[in-house]
């Protein structure tokens, strides 16, 4: 067994707090991951962490350890990143996740022209909506909306989307047109919600005179999936809020119409997640490059 992949080991089970989980950043078993722990130990001739079956925690020889040993790792970082950042010796495997609608129609459609560039590196690429755990779900990337609950993530901001609220003219002409948020809510309109695992309430912050406020919104259509909503809407079952991306087809058909246009929705920004404590991968810095490139020149498209 590699030294240096022990002293790999050793960095990401104290960065992640748990065997497991260092386990599944890097891809091994769980039991490889404790050997390589245990190797390490036996070479060093001290304990590195204390574990119960509950618990594990640095000793204080782990945490000195933990100080040089990232100073091995970051000097090797840079001398690979020196190495490879030509587009002849990028090569692997880059695991990104990314939401349905974003993914489907700003991402997925340009992985073939970045593979075709780089014919040594493949894309595994997962559309959820979910909030993903870069480190538990193995993901190099994670393309987002909204604002990242996981402050230990860097994050690199593409653009500000703007969205709208909008409604099929069936719907319209058996409901009404609502003018602004209050009437959103005060006339009962059916929203159509996205939810995921970990959504409360649901509340639409859209802009007022007085500044952006929260509307808590009510209706009977809920999923997980936002392309599912924007069905909902265009089978005029009721009002969705979607990224201005994803409808701008269906409004300028006039599918769907903007509502309550004297509030409109606050803009939510998009991002790319990456774990800390690391230099990124060349060959996923390049492939975040390239597309945070292509979302934006899409967002400004749309």
């Amino acid at each position: 067994m590699s030294y240096f992949e022990n002293i790999r080991t050793f960095v990401r089970v104290y960065e992640l707090g748990s065997m497991s989980a260092a386990g599944r950043d890097m891809r091994i078993s769980p039991a490889l991951t404790s050997s390589r722990i245990s190797q390490l130990e036996e070479q060093l001739g001290v304990r590195l962490f204390q574990r119960t079956t509950r618990s594990l925690a640095p000793t204080q020889q782990g945490r000195s350890f933990y100080r040089g040993a990232m100073e091995i790792l970051q000097a090797v970082q840079r001398a690979e990143a020196q190495v490879a950042d030509s587009a002849a010796n990028l090569k692997g495997t880059i695991y990104v996740a990314a939401p349905l609608g974003a993914g489907r129609r700003l991402i997925a459609p340009q992985i073939p022209e970045f593979i075709e560039s780089y014919p040594q590196v493949s894309v595994r690429l997962r559309l959820t909506d979910r909030r993903m755990d870069l480190t538990a779900e193995g993901l190099d990337l994670a393309f987002f909306l909204g604002q990242p609950e996981n402050s230990t993530l860097r994050m690199r901001k593409i653009a500000d989307v703007s969205r709208v609220m909008c409604a099929a003219p069936e719907y319209i002409r058996k409901r009404g047109l609502p003018s602004n948020g209050g009437e959103l809510v005060e006339q009962g309109h059916e929203c159509l919600r996205l939810r995921f695992p970990g959504a409360t309430e649901f509340q639409w912050q859209l802009s007022t005179p007085e500044g952006p406020k929260r509307f808590r919104i009510v209706g009977r259509y809920e999923c997980d999936d936002g392309d599912v909503l924007t069905d909902w809407a265009l089978a005029g079952h009721g009002i969705a809020l979607k990224p201005m991306f994803e409808v701008a087809e269906h409004l300028a058909s006039g599918a769907l119409l903007p509502v309550a246009q004297d509030t409109p929705p606050v803009p939510i920004q998009m991002a790319c997640l990456y774990t800390d404590g690391r230099q990124l991968d060349p060959k996923a810095r390049t492939f975040m490059e390239f597309m945070i490139t292509k979302i934006a020149d899409g967002i400004s498209a749309a």
